[in-house]
């Protein structure tokens, strides 16, 4: 199996990379599934229903989101209603929505995507840990009937989000740090056969700061002006993400690369048969 995960998807620049460019890479990839993060698609802060179909229909199949899950009101509704869009799986109990979920594609392909989130510098959610044990398969993907698994763990440390990597290491296709909407070059598959890139970087305008306007965030930064309002970017956008392939047996990543498509940054995209 071939699925490609899309890094923190920031504002319209965001969402036009991901208009732009996914279809071909669909094709190109020869993907069976595509998941993004989208908690900053709407205006850089949370995700609305027409955000959403705009992705769904550039070619997304399952968004997930992390610490700005809840900053649109209307997307606990839609979260309820559409199993196409989970949250941190380690949200208090009884929160909106849910931490995973299994897709069939057209393909063929059984595919469990888990949303985590750390709490190194983040707000003090539920045990990561012990959300990742109710969700993930105890052994290999394949042995129950999963093609492949997902997991996007949002979070700030890159300590935390190699633990993740090497916590879920052997029972996950794939482990994908989102948040710091940097690229990390670090993608490669752990020893027991689990994909890892500490962080997918973001779909958005890279002539900016993580997306957002860089005046304001200079202003912020440098205080002269006491928290001005932050706005996204919104020149050209590139496409950041992670792909992976699947051995057909295990379920585990036998490919792990980095895709990076647009301006700015260098140009990286896999070749398949």
């Amino acid at each position: 199996m071939r699925f490609l995960f899309l890094g923190d998807i920031v504002g319209k620049a965001g969402r036009r990379a991901v208009q732009d460019y996914l279809p071909d890479l669909r094709d190109e990839l020869k993907l069976d599934f595509v998941v993004a993060n989208g908690e900053n698609a709407a205006h850089g802060f949370g995700l609305t229903e027409s955000t959403a179909n705009d992705l769904f229909d550039a070619g997304v199949d399952s968004i997930t989101s992390g610490n700005h899950a809840w900053d649109k009101i209307e997307v606990i509704g839609l979260m309820e209603r559409d199993d196409r869009i989970i949250r941190p799986a380690n949200f208090a109990e009884g929160s909106p929505g849910k931490g995973g979920a299994v897709y069939q594609t057209p393909s063929g392909h059984s595919i469990l995507v888990i949303n985590i989130m750390g709490r190194l510098f983040m707000e003090p959610l539920d045990n990561p840990w012990e959300a990742l044990d109710r969700l993930l398969p105890p052994g290999l993907p394949g042995d129950y009937g999963l093609d492949a698994v997902l997991v996007d763990f949002h979070a700030e440390a890159t300590s935390e989000k190699y633990t993740c990597g090497h916590y879920c290491d052997g029972r996950a296709s794939l482990v994908v740090g989102t948040h710091t909407h940097v690229p990390t070059g670090d993608a490669q598959i752990l020893e027991n056969g689990t994909g890892y890139q500490t962080d997918a970087g973001m779909c958005g305008d890279y002539d900016s700061i993580i997306g957002m306007g860089k005046e304001e965030c200079l202003a912020r930064n440098t205080g002269t002006i006491p928290k001005p309002r932050l706005s996204p970017a919104e020149g050209d956008g590139t496409l950041c993400g992670v792909f992976v392939e699947t051995d057909p047996k295990t379920g585990l990543a036998s490919r792990c690369e980095s895709v990076r498509v647009g301006p700015r940054l260098h140009r990286a995209v896999p070749i398949v048969d």
